[in-house]
């Protein structure tokens, strides 16, 4: 599964290949023929991606609402960040997505791009009528992000909530 940007292809892990990102990169390197230089998986990133793959797993029917995306720069198939689908829609039809960036391509669009075009694909789907967001209080530039995506903010307590 994939959807472009004008500077992006936004493709849908496998669960293989998703396993391949933790288990082996430069195989997926090679399978993808991509370079990934996206944000480090370690610490608390990878345990999120290794709980996503137990539920990509456990969900093989419906990847795309807990697999990862990665983001994949058309120029030199650099992979710059991911994004996922924390989990199927649920009774009110929200989705939420969470995304990282590599540290050298931040401040070049590269998010809004992905974010703006995942949440497209979201509400496209049956089921799908809002996709929430969450960020840390002090997280600024991602409530930015999230701003110029249309997003509004929903609530704030320890961390802020937000709904398009």
């Amino acid at each position: 599964m994939q959807t472009d940007t004008a500077r992006l292809e936004i493709r849908l892990l496998t669960p293989e290949q998703l396993m391949l990102w933790l288990d082996d990169l430069p195989r997926l390197e090679r399978r993808l023929e991509c370079r990934y230089r996206a944000e480090p998986l370690a610490g608390d990133f990878r345990t999120i991606v290794e709980m996503q793959r137990t539920a990509t797993l456990a969900d093989a029917a419906s990847p795309q609402w807990h697999s990862f995306w990665f983001l994949i720069r058309k120029t030199d198939r650099t992979v710059v960040g991911s994004a996922v689908f924390k989990e199927r829609p649920d009774p009110e039809g929200c989705v939420e997505i969470g995304y990282g960036l590599g540290r050298a391509f931040e401040r070049n669009g590269y998010m809004r791009e992905a974010v703006e075009a995942l949440c497209a694909w979201a509400l496209r789907q049956e089921g799908v009528r809002h996709v929430t967001a969450e960020t840390n209080t002090d997280g600024l530039a991602s409530q930015r992000l999230l701003l110029k995506c249309g997003f509004r903010e929903r609530s704030r307590a320890e961390t802020c909530r937000w709904i398009l």
